[in-house]
């Protein structure tokens, strides 16, 4: 039987540009594995505008993926193609999934400019026209010289895209967009509008040759890479019967099943359930619900509901399809969407995505790691516990014991194909507290110890299979099995 799969999301927002990444995630391979991690998603590896200074987020060219002299370099932030390749190879060996992070809504960094004629638009709201269609001078041709055809001779002009950020006539940036974009078909309105607005060259999924192109990559980029599945950046931006086609037709080109994880960035869990009802629950989605009630609760310092901890996210919606997390690049400090769970409430958070047995739970670099560039940390040693957790002990039968604003708890009572397997998590955001919690009357006798040693005191599990658990104020103690000393009985 398979353990419980765990992702990481393998970089954060500040990334070195040293070339460095691909190589680190090799060598950390045997490691991570060791750890419980079971798929990594790594960023994206194709060349951008910025060179080897882009984080692979304004797309040039989707088939450099560090091999071609362009932008400055032939190395991308992360390294070359061929350290990329080496990376998933290692990874995958050491029995880790490879998701790439792919950008497919636009474009940047093109290689001559176009004249066409589109209307301008308020940045702040693209749905509202600010004058008459005009000639602009629009970055929409991309040739890409330095590949010199070389994989795909397909050159994007201004017919496979909806709209763009600059005028070189004018040498104006704003919001131009071309005949029927200004109707906004196919995106979905979100609580940010800033977030909502495009960057660069703006795709046209409508075209039948931006699809065929897009599809050829795809097959293209799993025959060379061999990934195991995509994470798709910015979903929501992109309409849902293209992932749908998209993803049917790739699977079926490739005979391959490429999880796939979407970003749709709203805190609504509505947005969320209904986009999945559009692309036939093709893709899973990140809880970005769940990782709002994280971000408030640490906030509150003691004044949120746990009861209501899990209220309106996506996990305690639709489980199977929820990817879960607690931060991510978007969120981290300085990032657009800058919502930093408080370290405080930290492990609480991925006690409670990593040890439950909903949703499927990805661990962030930066919270793994640190971000060097904000000065933290991170908490790789609390994260190596509560993975190995989820690895070893977090299985069987569950219960429990939201029954308390400050003090919540839970079981898992374990199984027979995990030796020894079975915990308890009692975690508190205030005053802390005990609980009476059943673990399974198979531990009737046995001694349980808090393994993040945040209580100090063992407990006895009775005769009906139940424990007196206890935490300390504003933290989390999970506890498991003790084994008895040597000589001991």
């Amino acid at each position: 039987m398979i353990y419980n799969g765990l992702m990481m999301q393998y970089f954060e927002g500040h990334q070195k540009s040293d070339g460095s990444l691909w190589n680190m995630a090799a060598e950390e391979a045997k490691r991570l594995a060791a750890s419980g991690v079971t798929s990594v998603w790594l960023p994206p590896a194709f060349k951008g505008a910025e060179g080897i200074e882009d984080s692979g987020y304004s797309v040039y060219d989707l088939y450099d993926l560090g091999e071609f002299d362009q932008k400055g370099s032939v190395s991308t932030k992360y390294g070359t193609k061929d350290e990329y390749i080496k990376a998933i190879k290692t990874l995958q060996k050491n029995k880790i999934n490879v998701y790439a992070d792919v950008v497919l809504n636009r474009k940047l960094g093109a290689d001559y400019v176009e004249t066409v004629t589109a209307a301008e638009f308020n940045e702040s709201n693209r749905y509202q026209m600010i004058g008459e269609d005009k000639v602009i001078g629009a970055w929409t041709g991309f040739s890409f010289p330095g590949r010199k055809g070389k994989y795909s001779d397909f050159v994007w002009n201004w017919k496979h895209f909806k709209g763009i950020d600059w005028d070189q006539n004018t040498l104006k940036q704003s919001l131009f967009k071309e005949g029927e974009a200004a109707s906004g078909e196919g995106k979905n309105k979100t609580e940010n509008d800033a977030y909502d607005y495009f960057m660069g060259a703006d795709v046209d999924f409508s075209s039948k040759e931006v699809f065929d192109e897009l599809v050829r990559w795809a097959v293209w980029y799993i025959k060379t890479t061999n990934v195991d599945g995509f994470r798709l950046d910015d979903v929501k931006n992109i309409p849902s019967g293209f992932h749908r086609e998209f993803l049917t037709k790739v699977r079926e080109l490739t005979g391959r099943e490429l999880f796939t994880a979407g970003a749709y960035w709203n805190g609504d869990v509505r947005e969320l359930t209904s986009y999945l009802g559009e692309i036939n629950s093709e893709a899973s989605l990140f809880d970005v619900p769940l990782h709002y009630n994280f971000f408030h609760c640490s906030e509150a310092h003691g004044a949120y509901d746990l009861r209501r901890i899990f209220d309106n996210s996506l996990v305690s919606k639709n489980p199977l399809k929820a990817v879960t997390f607690v931060d991510n690049h978007d969120s981290q400090p300085g990032q657009i969407m800058e919502s930093f769970v408080e370290e405080w409430f930290k492990p609480l958070a991925y006690a409670l995505i990593l040890l439950r047995r909903e949703g499927y739970p990805c661990v962030f670099y930066g919270d793994y790691y640190g971000i060097a560039e904000d000065k933290y940390k991170g908490g790789k040693n609390v994260l190596d516990k509560l993975m190995k957790l989820r690895k070893t002990k977090a299985y069987g039968e569950q219960h429990d014991y939201f029954d308390d604003p400050d003090c919540i708890g839970w079981t898992r009572e374990g199984d027979e194909d995990h030796k020894d397997s079975g915990l308890a998590v009692i975690m508190s955001d205030g005053r802390g507290g005990t609980k009476r919690m059943y673990i399974g009357r198979k531990f009737a006798g046995q001694h349980f110890s808090d393994i993040l040693g945040n209580a100090k005191y063992n407990i006895k599990i009775d005769d009906d299979g139940c424990g007196e658990f206890y935490v300390n104020r504003c933290g989390v103690s999970v506890w498991v099995h003790k084994e008895p000393k040597a000589g001991v009985k």
